[in-house]
């Protein structure tokens, strides 16, 4: 039986990394998605899986041309990240499988990333139970009133209690704080396409050459150069010596973060600050939107709770209430 890492994926293919350190091109079962996999990709990177030999084809001189695998099981995942896919309303898309924290790349400019797709994938990570570190990316760029908008939302985001770093990937400002967060660890980047993931990537794993692209002048978006994901190992020629463990999981740049398989009860425990005070609520299934003797509302009037975050618990609410998923720009 073999067994590996799923290293790659680029739609019907799969490079895995087996437990004796070949790399094998796999394919998935047909029967596969028929066991109740909810998603438009049941294997994810991250994922281990056991390996069954696929076939063989062989050129005119009888020599082996081809050679590939089939995935046939996925081992028990400890997590992953989980949107809904765009196009299919009843089904998932999951990011990564088996990480052990997350970057979201997070830019003011060119393109400016909303509070609500923040919001939207920290939940999301909270319910999966995957630490994010917020990167704030391309501050080079940055005029005076940017620059204190960001450091708002990085006050805002360190006091509910996630780690803030501001970087840039293209003079290399602040990267070397990001190494030591790397070490033995699968790490996760992900954002609106755009921020600068595939730059940052290139400064973090030298030698790694990801393509760039510019920033469309028409709508102020990021082009996609990440087509699929892969996962990078890192192997720093620095004084900065991380062990083989080491990994960047990088995946296309998405546009809108729908939640998935989220009760409204459950959404108020991905939200930290709203748990918090959601405690003290007279009734025990408040919904925190108009039920009297709510602790999140008087909270919110007194400005403990941000009016960003509050908007992004409704946002999510309304997906669930009606049934659709709204994109978070």
């Amino acid at each position: 039986m073999v067994k590996g890492l799923v290293v790659k994926n680029t739609g019907s293919w799969y490079t895995v990394r087996t437990d004796d350190g070949q790399l094998l091109d796999c394919k998935i079962k047909g029967n596969f998605r028929l066991k109740g996999i909810r998603s438009t990709n049941p294997v994810a990177v991250g994922d281990r899986v056991v390996l069954e030999e696929g076939r063989r084809t062989k050129d005119e001189g009888g020599r082996s041309k081809e050679e590939y695998f089939f995935i046939k099981e996925i081992e028990d995942r400890r997590n992953y990240i989980i949107r809904k896919s765009i196009n299919l309303s009843k089904q998932s898309h999951i990011i990564a499988a088996n990480v052990d924290q997350a970057f979201l790349i997070v830019t003011v400019v060119n393109p400016q990333t909303s509070t609500t797709f923040i919001d939207r994938f920290l939940a999301s990570a909270e319910a999966y139970r995957v630490p994010v570190v917020l990167v704030f990316n391309k501050s080079d760029l940055l005029d005076d009133d940017m620059r204190r908008y960001q450091e708002a939302l990085v006050r805002l985001y360190e006091t509910i209690g996630y780690e803030c770093r501001q970087v840039s990937a293209e003079t290399g400002q602040g990267i070397d704080g990001l190494l030591p967060l790397l070490q033995g660890k699968i790490t996760l980047l992900s954002g609106n396409s755009g921020v600068g993931k595939s730059t940052l990537i290139n400064r973090l794993v030298p030698g790694a050459n990801l393509r760039t692209a510019e920033i469309s002048d028409a709508h102020n978006m990021g082009m996609h150069t990440t087509t699929f994901s892969e996962m990078i190992p890192i192997n720093l020629p620095s004084s900065v010596v991380l062990p083989p463990s080491s990994y960047l999981i990088d995946t296309p740049g998405i546009k809108g973060f729908g939640t998935f398989d989220m009760e409204p009860e459950e959404i108020t425990g991905y939200f930290k600050d709203i748990f918090h005070f959601s405690k003290d609520c007279r009734f025990s299934n408040c919904t925190h939107t108009h039920e009297p003797g709510c602790a999140v509302l008087k909270a919110l009037e007194e400005h403990y709770i941000a009016e960003s975050r509050y908007q992004s618990y409704l946002s999510m609410l309304d997906d669930k209430d009606e049934g659709k998923y709204r994109e978070a720009q």
